[in-house]
């Protein structure tokens, strides 16, 4: 019967040392693709943990099948999240769909393994291009980068000024003509959104939070993170932990 096989299974795994890989890794990975965070998926790719065998369920005993079966499950979940981060709806299941059907007709690991690489950065790459705006002048797109790729860094208006070869008051302007905020704001804006991912995904303390985030204080960024999201640091992990779509 089912039950029995499936106790004698449970018995072999319990006694197994292979484990499933932890839910904050693959949350970051696929908050990753929604971010539009380049960098992190192709670090990702680069250490080919898609077919990285330790942590990888085993959904079926002929390697190939089992490793299709697995890029299915990806594609799936990258497009809700990717849905939820704003994509079209019809575009990312026409994009889960052309994937799925080019991988079918792959015949090695490596075929898939490559079209995986080349999947999520096509996700990751369009969710990117949704975090700008189309109307954003030049040097705004070229702040809006630098803020992302360096959150975790004391951001300043002088400090974007600088990147933008631009004066700070003319670029200050500039950015709330286009953005309708201030670059503080801004700034703050995202670096909460980052400690709300990190509270979400990760087991960093909330001081370790502040610190990595650059806030001055821990009661600075409990101030700040209250303030935008309307809970504490530590009432939002309590709701959110390892939360999903």
């Amino acid at each position: 019967m089912l039950k029995t096989e499936w106790y004698k299974e449970e018995l072999a795994n319990n006694e197994s040392e292979k484990k499933h890989r932890s839910l904050a890794e693959e949350y970051s990975f696929f908050q990753a693709v929604k971010d539009g965070n380049m960098e992190f998926v192709k670090q990702n790719c680069q250490e080919e943990a898609f077919t990285n065998p330790d942590g990888m369920g085993i959904l079926s005993k002929n390697a190939i099948t089992n490793i299709k079966y697995h890029f299915v499950i990806t594609v799936a979940l990258i497009t809700r999240y990717c849905i939820e981060g704003g994509m079209e709806t019809e575009q990312a299941y026409r994009l889960s769909d052309f994937y799925i059907i080019r991988m079918d007709a792959c015949t090695s690991i490596r075929e898939i393994s490559d079209l995986h690489h080349i999947m999520v950065l096509d996700f990751t790459g369009k969710m990117r291009l949704l975090q700008k705006n189309a109307v954003l002048s030049k040097p705004i797109s070229q702040c809006v980068d630098y803020i992302y790729a360096h959150i975790n860094d004391r951001l300043t208006i002088e400090t974007l000024a600088e990147h933008t070869a631009l004066s700070p008051s003319y670029l200050s302007r500039l950015f709330k003509q286009n953005l309708g905020i201030s670059v503080s704001d801004y700034i703050r804006e995202k670096k909460i959104e980052k400690a709300q991912n990190l509270l979400r995904f990760s087991d960093f303390s909330y001081i370790e939070i502040s610190n990595y985030l650059s806030f001055s204080s821990q009661s600075h960024f409990i101030q700040t993170f209250e303030h935008y999201v309307g809970m504490t640091p530590k009432q939002y992990r309590n709701t959110k932990y390892k939360s999903s779509w």
